[in-house]
């Protein structure tokens, strides 16, 4: 490999946390929660910004299996019920990304704000900062441990706690938009945005809890599209993907 291309592959970031909504695993076409093929192509992306010696943690959202807020209300399922049902739906998620990671060589551990002794380690903040100084992927999952707190609080949560430098959130769209870019044709994307900028736009990157901490922490987010099969990597080594608010 030549050294321009080793300078263009030097990540701009050495520890981030991967945010990603339950959703994205969902098979589209036959319904099922988890489809393979598109969780073994996430690892692949995982796989190579781990191999340029990026620091990965992963949150992952249950909403393909059980949605904690919608339950409440479309199914009448207790709030505080439907929140651990959610809870232990990331459990299940987290678990097939360790077990894809790891027939990929990747070595992984598993870190649950809910003790479960025989499925993964509790969230040990000493411990998870030791994996990644040992080159191992880290996935959080069970949410905080607590109702009423979602999947993006975990995310700038524990941004905060292992001193991530971004979190990256990956959606259906390119970045932030001044609109709906699925309803409006004119919709601007921006490329970068201030924490006031986006609370005076009322723009839903993460929610209210979530914002707050990473504002108060000053945790970068990220948010760029997981549609590119090299989304995850483009991000990492600074190219222009997404927008960016710090």
């Amino acid at each position: 490999m030549s050294s321009a291309q080793n300078l263009a592959e030097k990540p701009k970031y050495k520890r981030v946390v991967l945010k990603l909504s339950g959703e994205v695993l969902r098979c589209s076409e036959t319904g099922d929660p988890i489809s393979w093929d598109t969780l073994r192509k996430i690892c692949n992306q995982v796989k190579e910004i781990h191999q340029l010696g990026v620091q990965v943690c992963i949150v992952i959202g249950g909403g393909n299996i059980f949605r904690g807020l919608s339950g409440s209300t479309d199914q009448g399922v207790d709030r505080t019920t439907g929140d651990y049902m959610g809870m232990l739906s990331t459990v299940i998620n987290g678990l097939a990304f360790m077990e894809c990671l790891e027939k990929m060589g990747v070595q992984t551990r598993v870190q649950t704000s809910i003790p479960m002794n025989q499925v993964a380690e509790p969230f040990i903040l000493r411990r998870a900062i030791r994996h990644l100084e040992k080159n191992r992927v880290v996935i959080f999952v069970a949410g905080t441990g607590n109702p009423y707190f979602s999947t993006d609080t975990t995310a700038a949560l524990r941004a905060s706690e292992i001193e991530a430098e971004v979190i990256m959130k990956a959606t259906k769209v390119d970045g932030i938009y001044d609109k709906d870019p699925m309803k409006f044709d004119d919709a601007v994307r921006y490329d970068k945005l201030s924490y006031i900028d986006a609370l005076q736009q009322r723009l839903n990157i993460l929610d209210s809890t979530a914002f707050s901490l990473c504002m108060d922490n000053e945790v970068p987010i990220l948010v760029f599209s997981l549609n590119d099969s090299d989304s995850i990597k483009r991000a990492i080594v600074g190219e222009d993907v997404g927008t960016l608010v710090s």
